[in-house]
């Protein structure tokens, strides 16, 4: 392998963590601060990637708009609708047991499946970059990688770091992990827990439907997308600690690396690498890298 083949899979590595990351940190608010377990969590990155496909034409036609304002639409779609998702159904969900939280979740899985079929349809679509985003950079005499990657990248890490700002270093953050730790405590001083926990909620969908968004043009709108991520979001929260912010963003950057070169230097093994990279990790540390955010 050369340098500059290298250097891309590197980046592509550092691409893929990042956007994984978006996904996970929606499911580890979700899941480690607000303690349900949500199998719906892929569900709304697919949501996402087919709002950035069935908005694109609908914005361009009545707003003249492009890329950038179908994903400001479809972020305060995603927001609203996760709003009235833990309105209507999550918020019943907190003093029940993990099973019954695992049946609604799963319900809905097969509900936004259903819809999606019936309101767009089964086939594979593709969603075009903008077009000062559609070229490449030379990486040595011969190869050339994507700019919009790269922006996708460059996105996910400023939310990255904008999200530890907010949960380290704000008074909501505060809030929301005094929140995590003693509900009856945090309702005792006057804190609408209701309500942060709904804000908690729509930002976790938010995260996730806008990386469904960003990441349609690289990755095409399929069925089924939903459940693919899920499984390895799972495995990011896993690895980082449940309700951790930091662990949830080193262990996507593994997962991303493990996964990218896995593929590339053992690709009959590179479906189990990722397990074994998180059974190693569980048997060092049981309860992931980090306890807490």
């Amino acid at each position: 392998m050369d340098l500059s083949i290298f250097l891309i899979q590197c980046l592509n590595a550092l691409q893929y963590g990042l956007l994984l990351f978006l996904v996970a940190m929606g499911l580890t608010l979700i899941f480690g601060i607000m303690g349900v377990i949500n199998l719906a969590h892929g569900s709304f990155y697919m949501i996402g990637a087919y709002m950035a496909y069935a908005l694109s034409p609908i914005v361009a036609h009545a707003f003249g708009g492009g890329f950038f304002s179908v994903l400001v639409i479809g972020l305060i779609l995603a927001v609203i609708l996760g709003y009235f998702l833990e309105w209507a159904f999550f918020s019943f969900l907190y003093d029940r047991d993990h099973l019954q939280q695992v049946l609604m979740t799963y319900g809905l899985i097969l509900v936004f499946e259903e819809l999606r079929s019936l309101l767009v349809g089964d086939d594979v679509h593709g969603v075009a970059a903008p077009e000062f985003l559609a070229g490449t950079i030379p990486l040595g005499d011969i190869m050339t990688y994507p700019v919009y990657r790269l922006f996708i990248s460059a996105v996910c890490l400023l939310l990255a770091l904008g999200m530890y700002y907010v949960f380290t270093r704000t008074r909501l953050g505060m809030m929301i992990r005094a929140g995590s730790t003693n509900r009856e405590m945090v309702q005792s001083l006057g804190i609408d827990i209701k309500l942060l926990y709904r804000i908690v909620f729509a930002a976790g969908v938010a995260l996730a439907a806008f990386a469904g968004m960003i990441s349609a043009p690289v990755s095409t709108v399929y069925p089924g997308m939903g459940s693919q991520v899920l499984i390895i979001c799972f495995v990011v929260v896993v690895i980082g600690g449940i309700g951790s912010i930091r662990g949830a963003f080193l262990a996507a950057l593994l997962i991303g690396f493990v996964d990218t070169f896995g593929k590339v230097l053992l690709p009959e093994a590179a479906g189990v690498l990722v397990y074994v990279l998180m059974a190693l990790i569980l048997l060092w540390k049981p309860d992931g890298l980090f306890k807490t955010s």
